[in-house]
């Protein structure tokens, strides 16, 4: 296959070769050197079967490099590679290759346009090829012809994914925001542990302070027996009846006066 894919090349080139000597001083491109070279082109593509034209992506850049520059052909590995992928993405689009009718020359921006009308198995279509301006080879597309209501349909369809796409961002855009109201109940929840350790501290202080509130209670019953015996001893002295005489309890007062003077 490689042997095969070689010997084509060489011949390809001489073609070339002696139809760029004969023309070359006549235009600044020769076109029909560039007709050779897109005539090459579709014809080994249409020729080469899917396998052939897998072998090509398998090699390197330097060894497809190589037996283009042996052949002497106006092109390089990139721009050999990207025309075998167009025309792949053209034969899945527009079926089998047929035949082609003449090429037309356009030349803008010191790039030289090579294309013609083509027919395939399911619709026509445009191979336009693309030279710089040394008429090596840039880049080819096979271009499909299609009718209005397809135009149309395509169309419909881009608008419609394209709606739909943004819709669904704003859909998910609201979601979104319709779930911050949920944040202060996190936030809470998240705070809740600290909050409850506080109030448990603050619960247990009284139980402490109970104590000491027992000890006050004895020692008020023991100053109101105190009190109530200096009471009845001094009513005794003055021959007054203690009888019904009994101390209830004993208020202390929050600030006395003959302490603070």
């Amino acid at each position: 296959m490689k042997k095969r894919i070689s010997l084509l090349l060489c011949m390809i080139a001489a073609v070339l070769c002696f139809s760029a000597c004969g023309n070359r001083e006549s235009a600044q491109y020769d076109e029909e050197s560039l007709t050779q070279v897109a005539d090459f082109l579709i014809g080994y593509c249409a020729e080469a079967d899917e396998a052939a034209l897998g072998q090509w992506s398998e090699l390197s850049e330097f060894a497809i490099n190589l037996q283009l520059t042996e052949a002497g052909l106006p092109f390089e590995a990139e721009s050999f590679l990207g025309v075998l992928d167009s025309w792949k993405a053209g034969i899945a689009e527009c079926g089998s290759y047929v035949e082609h009718g003449d090429y037309s020359f356009k030349t803008a921006n010191g790039k030289i346009e090579v294309s013609t009308d083509a027919k395939f198995e399911k619709r026509d279509a445009v191979i336009s090829f693309m030279f710089d301006s040394e008429s090596k080879l840039e880049s080819m597309d096979v271009s499909a012809n299609m009718e209005t209501g397809e135009i149309l349909k395509n169309a419909g369809l881009n608008t419609v994914l394209g709606m739909g796409t943004v819709f669904s961002v704003l859909i998910l855009i609201a979601f979104i925001i319709s779930l911050f109201k949920f944040i202060p109940a996190i936030q809470a929840a998240f705070s809740k542990k600290p909050q409850e350790t506080q109030e448990v501290k603050e619960t247990a202080a009284p139980v402490e302070a109970s104590v000491p509130a027992a000890e006050d209670e004895v020692d008020d019953a023991e100053l109101i027996a105190v009190i109530s015996a200096a009471i009845a001893a001094a009513q005794a002295e003055a021959q007054i009846s203690t009888d019904g005489f009994f101390v209830r309890s004993i208020r202390r007062r929050p600030s006395n006066k003959w302490n603070s003077k």
